[in-house]
């Protein structure tokens, strides 16, 4: 059995690969929800849509997110009303949050509605959100504490950081599956996610870090971080803002308790005797994930990791 710890658009290319070499039966991904909002009276779990879309055929690769040829006529409707409409929900996409919110509202749990979602898309593979809880990042500005999806969508991530805050984090539980998927799997991947905002996220539930120290898996990372910057998004200014290196060291330091091997990408291979003194393995390829021929050759670097 494998594991898989992601966020959205870096886990959810890799993930595409990892399906190739593996069947879906073996494979569960427990998916951040730190970026979870609430937005015209709807539950959205922006990277668990990216992770599900994906892995379903039916992301729009162009975008990263939401679902390909989707129209947007429901938000040029809504700017009508003079709405806030800086978050972009198309027609179909919207359908999934309706869906979602009617059975939360039912009472339904985020991890049992998230399995129905699957299922309606045909996915054999158990995502699995972190928590069933409230847990919301946010991100300390200098005009105060927003929002992570303010930040990164409505201001496009321009402000400065001063601090990010993980709230419901002392309460949070892990959703049903989370830890025995950790404690049980021979191989734990870290995807190439955001270190603070998304991978920082599960590891800060409650059990999962210890579970990953415990577990007799073998926990591989992949580095987020390529010559000093990310692929894509803002992990160089949350890094940056906790007075962290902008580095894949940083990054490895960050998982340094519990990790036995770290994917470092060439560009960086004068990193690796640094990031080996923190008593992590180091193995050094391309991680750039330009074609579906470089994510699987990639998902087999780790595999044979």
């Amino acid at each position: 059995m494998i594991t898989a710890l992601a966020g959205g658009v870096g886990a959810a290319r890799f993930l595409t690969g990892l399906v190739k070499l593996v069947s879906e039966e073996n494979l569960t991904i427990i998916v951040n929800t730190g970026d979870d909002i609430e937005l015209f009276g709807l539950h959205i779990s922006p990277d668990i849509d990216i992770v599900t879309y994906t892995l379903a055929g039916i992301v729009d690769e162009e975008k990263g997110w939401g679902i390909r040829g989707d129209t947007f006529q429901f938000l040029e409707a809504f700017r009508r009303f003079n709405q806030e409409v800086w978050f972009n929900i198309g027609d179909r996409d919207l359908a999934t949050h309706i869906f979602r919110t009617s059975l939360l509202k039912k009472g339904l749990k985020l991890s049992e509605v998230t399995a129905e979602v699957n299922r309606a898309l045909g996915l054999n593979v158990a995502i699995l959100p972190m928590t069933d809880d409230k847990f919301e990042t946010r991100i300390v500005t200098r005009d105060g504490s927003i929002h992570f999806q303010e930040y990164l969508v409505k201001r496009g991530a321009k402000d400065e950081v001063f601090g990010v805050e993980f709230l419901g984090a002392d309460n949070a539980k892990p959703a049903a599956g989370v830890i025995d998927s950790v404690v049980n799997a021979e191989l734990v991947i870290v995807c190439p996610s955001n270190p603070i905002v998304s991978i920082g996220t599960i590891l800060a539930v409650k059990g999962v870090r210890d579970a990953l120290r415990q577990t007799n898996a073998k926990k591989i990372a992949i580095s987020p971080i390529i010559a000093g910057a990310p692929i894509k998004g803002p992990a160089d200014k949350l890094l940056r803002g906790l007075g962290l290196e902008v580095s894949a060291y940083s990054v490895a330091k960050l998982y340094a308790d519990f990790l036995d091997t770290f994917i470092l990408d060439t560009a960086d291979s004068a990193e690796k005797d640094r990031i080996e003194k923190l008593g992590i393995e180091v193995k050094v390829t391309n991680t750039i994930m330009r074609t579906l021929e470089d994510k699987i050759r990639l998902a087999k670097t780790v595999l044979e990791g």
